[in-house]
């Protein structure tokens, strides 16, 4: 091999020679101002340990990125990506990548493992001898070091080479810090962005769960997250949170599972009402799992929901039914979340909770309008409808002393009695425009019967008639309610099961004192035998509350349930 071309072990192509001083230094300058163009921080990372190796005519070099006392990057050049991929983990700064982190001042060896606190290589690393290591400063703060192993034609590093790699950490730390404010204006410029879309969702009046998934979205894509979830308290259980919108790797494995408050990553979020931040979940004590592995998932390859994670980052939400979290996830080996990208994952939680707010104001006054339009209507139909057909039927009554003919009579007789069924609809109508229970999510007991007739539509082969007089849910205690509800079931159920019926009508009157429930159908009757099972069931409920059950037979045929109970002064 002759002195002026060697070759890479590694690539098996030709390298340059060492370089001469003159062209040391216009290399040294070429290589300062390639470094100020590059705007991109992962290509000025790669860029700088290029011209490093490039510069002291090394085998290998590395940039080893600094965080919490321990490398949390690290970006080798000179050896192959299936020779990276065989020797496994990269370097968490132990040995003498870890003396710079605790001495970060230039380190020169001529036999790596000669210092004390060498460590060896692990399995299938590249043997290394010679070592120049050299610190990385961004603003009088250690960003991190370059290191450099190998020295080119079996000499040491001089103080050549480290007064060249010295003075390009210095430019380094230069491009470094104009790169990470490039890439800082430009996140803040998509968070702009993204905030924007949230807010022009929260005026358009877009479901809450829609916006919750949009800030979910935004915020794993701006936060360079690989995993977003928002977790809501469970309204069944105060010590759990349920993840309710999920997105990302995993997502479809996690919504709707629930995490403890206590021992999980969110819950501490939770309960100390600030951002709690892990730079590896599996190692992390404080994590929870977010579901099992499906069968045939790699875990360590990140097809896991939440094993395969590795830095998170879970920040409070407060919400009206209580506190919950958003909760964001990178997959094993990349770097955690640093300041910045907390406080702007804080500010979508803010956004979350706004959201939330909105939405629920939004359909409270909704809710509200509807409250007022039902008022308005009941006002009316007790105003003018009830009063016309009032008026009428007083004065079809007085003109039947006019008429002669006895069928007339009688047929107008018959026009009277329909009018006042007519008035008592219409009153039952009016008390269930006004029910103060009535909202979108609370249950009533008209809403409940409806519920019990309807679903015995199907069974029946038609659908019962339900008349409803009095206020049934203002005077109907809750405690009655439900027996109410059971018996209609339960005499509805007899009914499709053994009456034969063609016609069957459910009537529900309330006064001061009593509620009385009648059902009556047009179908076989019950007979003579005694009454067991569901009849006795109806007979113990009313005995419950002091009232009683009847069984009757009208002359027309078929039978006739009537259900009595008193009612609380």
């Amino acid at each position: 091999m002759s002195e002026t071309q060697q070759y890479a072990p590694a690539t098996g192509e030709p390298r340059e020679p060492q370089l001469r001083a003159p062209d040391r230094l216009r290399s040294l300058l070429e290589a300062v101002m390639g470094l100020g163009r590059g705007l991109e921080l992962p290509q000025v990372l790669r860029g700088i340990v290029e011209a490093a190796v490039a510069l002291t005519d090394a085998e290998y070099g590395a940039l080893g990125v600094v965080g919490d006392g321990q490398l949390s990057q690290f970006l080798p050049v000179g050896m192959s990506d299936e020779l990276i991929s065989l020797i496994g983990r990269t370097p968490c700064g132990h040995g003498i990548l870890g003396e710079l982190i605790r001495n970060p001042e230039p380190l020169r060896l001529s036999d790596l493992s000669s210092h004390p606190h060498s460590y060896g290589f692990p399995a299938n690393h590249p043997p290394m001898r010679t070592f120049l290591g050299v610190p990385v400063r961004v603003r009088d703060e250690v960003f991190g070091n370059l290191y450099l192993t190998e020295k080119r034609g079996g000499g040491s590093f001089d103080a050549e080479d480290e007064a060249v790699v010295t003075t390009l950490s210095i430019a380094a730390g230069v491009a470094i810090d104009n790169a990470r404010m490039y890439h800082e204006s430009r996140r803040r410029e998509r968070w702009l962005e993204a905030l924007g879309e949230i807010t022009r969702s929260l005026l358009s009046g877009t479901e809450a769960d829609e916006v919750l998934r949009l800030i979910a979205e935004r915020a794993m894509e701006v936060a360079g997250a690989d995993c977003a979830a928002v977790l809501l308290p469970v309204a069944s259980s105060a010590d759990q949170l349920a993840v309710t919108v999920a997105c990302g790797t995993g997502a479809s494995r996690i919504t709707g599972l629930r995490v403890p408050v206590d021992g999980s990553l969110p819950g501490i979020a939770v309960r100390s009402d600030r951002p709690v931040v892990s730079t590896d979940l599996r190692s992390d004590p404080r994590a929870f799992p977010l579901g099992v592995p499906e069968a045939g998932v790699d875990p360590e390859a990140g097809d896991g929901p939440d094993i395969g994670d590795g830095p998170a980052v879970a920040v409070p939400l407060q919400v009206d039914t209580g506190r919950g979290a958003l909760r964001l996830s990178r997959l094993a080996g990349r770097p955690p979340f640093d300041d910045d990208e907390v406080r702007l994952i804080s500010g979508f939680a803010d956004q979350a909770v706004i959201a939330l707010e909105l939405a629920r104001r939004r359909a409270e006054s909704e809710e509200l309008t509807v409250l007022h339009d039902r008022d308005r209507i009941a006002r009316d139909l007790h105003d003018l409808a009830i009063q016309r057909l009032f008026a009428t039927g007083i004065t079809l009554q007085s003109a039947t002393r006019l008429i002669d003919r006895p069928e007339a009579v009688d047929r107008v007789g018959r026009a009277v009695n329909d009018l006042d069924t007519t008035i008592k609809i219409i009153r039952s109508t009016i008390f269930g425009l006004r029910t103060t229970g009535d909202g979108k999510d609370a249950r009533s007991l008209r809403r409940d019967l409806t519920d019990a007739v309807q679903r015995a539509a199907g069974p029946l082969g038609f659908a019962p008639a339900l008349r409803i007089d009095g206020p049934v849910d203002a005077a109907v205690p809750d405690e009655l309610a439900p027996h109410l509800v059971a018996v209609t079931a339960e005499a509805l159920s007899n009914a499709a099961r053994h009456a034969g019926a063609h016609r069957l009508d459910v009537d529900l009157s309330v006064t001061s004192d009593e509620v009385t429930l009648t059902v009556t159908d047009d179908g076989v009757g019950v007979g003579a035998a005694p009454h067991t099972g569901g009849l006795a069931n109806m007979r113990a409920r009313a005995q419950m509350h002091g009232g009683q059950l009847s069984v009757e037979a009208p002359k027309d045929g078929g039978t006739r349930i009537v259900w009595r109970a008193p009612l609380p002064d």
